[in-house]
């Protein structure tokens, strides 16, 4: 993908530039090395994160008491899907941003910015992981 949006001989909108450079760039993180999110991410302080941030308002997640709403997917399985939110592949790098910044790669979805920091996103992604 060029300057002027480009793909190809494809023009892209803007939106979609930006989505394709993020799956362009995770694409590009899938190194054989284990990645950062994984080792520098807790389940367990994911699972009391989750509770914080309230994201059982809006999602069913298993093993989180009350979290059974219907407003987002339910999050069971989450460590066997293949994507994350359609657009991303499911890697905990990729999760991590996801839940981080949600506007930035999907601009106008309806997940909001939580305001988490970079270690509450990877410790949320490690719980979300471990679901199968």
């Amino acid at each position: 993908m060029n300057r002027t949006g480009h793909f190809g001989s494809i023009l892209l909108a803007p939106q979609a530039t930006s989505i394709a450079f993020c799956i362009a760039l995770c694409a590009c993180n899938r190194a054989s090395n284990p990645s950062d999110a994984a080792r520098e991410s807790d389940p367990r302080q994911g699972k009391i994160e989750i509770e914080r941030a309230a994201c059982g308002s809006c999602h069913t997640i298993p093993g989180i008491p009350g979290a059974d709403a219907q407003v987002g997917p339910p999050l069971d399985r989450f460590g066997e899907r293949k994507f994350v939110a359609g657009l991303l592949p499911n890697t905990p790098d990729n999760l991590a941003l996801w839940i981080a910044r949600p506007q930035q790669i999907a601009p106008g979805n309806v997940m909001p910015g939580m305001s988490l920091n970079r270690r509450q996103a990877r410790d949320i992604a490690a719980y979300l992981e471990q679901l199968h």
